[in-house]
């Protein structure tokens, strides 16, 4: 066991308190229902709640049997809330467990299947659940989930396994970004060669077909999901271009793109939303936005959505934000906006993602509002990768994906958006609770996927600076022969397996220093306690390489470009071998093993007690050495089971 100065000991809760999303409303009963006869399922449920309660049961090892007066079987039975006596809504339920049985209450068929996603969440001991009352309603009515197929092509079965995690964790957008100037990935009957191996510059030949494409849109049907669709217009549409030999924006571009619009909502007449795109694109043609969307209402599609910033999207577009910092969206006009500011979990470093992601303020509002409904969290991995699973070590998808669940659901967070966690014991104590409901998740539902988190709430560091280094990263302080000395004050306490000294988007993420300054040299230094000598693992990393640019590979036998070090009982630890060392970087190299989620861990000999850690951080500039390779000055440092 290792324990920073600052200790998180984690200990499995009963899962009536360990769900995600935390319910607004639990209230402990009195009592436990029995399940040791088994339970009986009302003929009321459809058959495909029916289907869900009876893979609940079956994974509890409880027979589901006929009732029975004789043997007083328990049943789980659902009511309509036709009062609206708790004002439920669309989404929300009533769920109540007592010694007689179990039931759902809810308004709409949606709200059965949130209650169903929480009662598979709860704990069976001695085959015995505790008695609980659950009222429920989501903060926010769109709750969204990205994936971009364009620039990396996923198989559906995968796509199919991101879906049924949205669900269980009462997600309800798919939004499916599959054109990109990489490859145009929708089969297309009237224009069959668009998606022609030779029209695509990465995962030639890989698209979905129209019966995988309706495969989709009925998968996420029925987990009640909505399924949006992007065709992104006018922008990262070079494989429209290379494929029609004219730019979209041009009259007869738009005469191309008008007949796939049309074979589109022809083949998925159903299909109700559409995403126009707009972002990253030079307007040549101002009438395009306006005709194209004009010309998709014309199809039916009861509402667009586009970016902003991004082309002129009409009023009644939902605009989707991606870019600036915090600011409240306004009740006031008639536009809706869609929240995704500093939502791409492909710029994020894995432990930094559940920090940001579960104190964030969508919108800077609690709940939605008429112009606000939601947010939807992306996954942009622009660089190419070797394999499809590799996004899902190289980003914390899925530790994402439940920080996301829990706040877009319960509302509330921080009005500052934050990379560390904060350090007031109110927000200490509300991360570790959520900590350790997410590693329970961990272990019971992520066992065989990817899941690249660790609890890190309990490393707490002392921050010792600054040291003027005059632009030499080498520099040398008398702290390095003595790291604990009382000579060396500490000037700032932080928590954290990542921390994040000056983020890169300073301007809009305030890192853990006031007031950082270039040309100076910092350490972090903390103690961590083995009840063995022992060689432990962990994670050690001082630059997460955003997976969206052509960033370059550290150098061989460094840590980063910045001379950054380590310490562990006054004994370096080396750098990893850099299986691409000082490769410059290229979108279509893919990372190898850049990044502590998905390298071999570090191994370290610990001694039994008390073990030193420091952490030499000198920093130059912050400009970087271009956009492609901004500066981040940060750390990470953390044992990993």
């Amino acid at each position: 066991m290792i324990i920073g100065l600052g200790v998180l000991v984690s200990s499995l809760v009963s899962a009536q308190e360990n769900l995600i999303p935390q319910p607004e409303i639990s209230i402990p009963q009195k009592g436990n229902l029995s399940l040791k006869k088994g339970i009986s399922i009302s003929e009321e449920f459809t058959a495909q709640e029916q289907n869900i309660l009876q893979e609940i049961f079956h994974s509890w090892n409880i027979p589901v049997i006929q009732p029975s007066k004789k043997d007083r079987i328990p049943i789980i039975e659902f009511k309509f809330d036709k009062k609206n006596s708790d004002h439920l809504g669309k989404e929300g339920y009533r769920l109540e467990v007592n010694k007689k049985g179990i039931t759902i209450t809810a308004e709409t068929s949606t709200g059965i299947f949130y209650a169903l996603q929480t009662l598979r969440q709860l704990d069976l001991e001695n085959q015995n659940l505790k008695a609980y009352t659950f009222i429920d309603r989501p903060s926010f009515s769109l709750r969204g989930f990205l994936v971009d197929v364009g620039r990396n092509y996923q198989p559906v079965d995968m796509l199919k396994e991101q879906i049924d995690m949205m669900a269980k964790y009462k997600l309800n957008v798919f939004h499916f970004h599959f054109t990109e100037d990489i490859a145009w990935r929708l089969e297309s009957k009237k224009y069959p060669g668009l998606t022609d191996a030779s029209n695509m510059t990465r995962w030639k030949g890989q698209f979905y077909t129209q019966q995988e494409f309706r495969e989709l849109i009925d998968y996420c049907k029925e987990r009640n999901i909505l399924f949006l669709p992007e065709i992104d217009m006018p922008g990262h549409s070079k494989a429209f271009s290379r494929y029609f030999k004219v730019d979209m924006q041009s009259a007869e571009g738009m005469i191309y793109i008008k007949e796939l619009l049309k074979e589109f909502k022809e083949t998925y007449p159903d299909l109700e939303f559409l995403h126009i795109g707009g972002d990253e694109v030079k307007i040549t043609n101002k009438d395009f936005m306006p005709e194209i969307t004009r010309y998709v209402e014309s199809l039916r599609f009861k509402n667009t959505i586009g970016w902003n910033p991004g082309s002129n999207l009409l009023t009644e577009t939902y605009q989707q934000l991606w870019m600036g910092g915090a600011e409240r969206i306004l009740e006031q006009g008639e536009t809706k906006s869609v929240d995704s500011k500093h939502l791409y979990l492909n710029h994020m470093d894995p432990l930094e993602t559940v920090t940001t992601l579960y104190f964030r303020k969508f919108g800077l509002s609690d709940r939605e509002h008429k112009n606000f409904p939601g947010a939807i969290l992306c996954s942009w991995p622009d660089r190419a990768v070797a394999q499809p699973i590799d996004m899902f070590y190289q980003n914390a998808i899925y530790p994402g994906m439940l920080s996301f669940s829990e706040r877009i659901w319960k509302g509330g967070g921080l009005n500052q958006w934050t990379a560390n966690i904060p350090t007031d014991s109110a927000s200490v104590k509300e991360f570790k609770d959520f900590e350790k409901r997410l590693e329970v998740h961990q272990k019971r539902y992520f066992k065989n996927l990817p899941f690249p988190y660790t609890p890190q709430s309990g490393m707490v560091w002392e921050l010792v600076g600054p040291f003027s280094n005059h632009g030499n990263l080498e520099t040398d302080f008398p702290i390095e022969k003595n790291p604990f000395s009382e000579a060396f004050k500490t000037s700032k306490t932080v928590i954290g397996g990542t921390v994040i000294l000056r983020h890169w988007w300073a301007n809009v993420i305030p890192g853990a220093l006031e007031n950082p300054q270039e040309n100076t040299t910092w350490y972090a230094r903390t103690k961590i306690w083995s009840d063995e000598d022992a060689e432990k693992d962990f994670w050690i990393g001082f630059n997460n390489l955003s997976r969206s640019y052509a960033s370059d590979s550290p150098a061989s036998g460094t840590w980063d470009d910045r001379k950054s070090e380590v310490w562990v009982n006054q004994k370096l630890v080396e750098p990893p071998h850099w299986q691409q060392a000082g490769m410059k970087g290229d979108l279509e190299k893919p990372l190898v093993n850049e990044g502590y989620t998905f390298r071999k861990p570090t191994k370290i000999r610990l001694k039994k007690g008390w073990n030193s850690v420091l952490l030499k951080l000198p920093v130059k500039d912050f400009k970087g050495k271009d956009w492609q390779n901004p500066e981040k000055w940060m750390f990470t440092f953390i044992e990993v089971q």
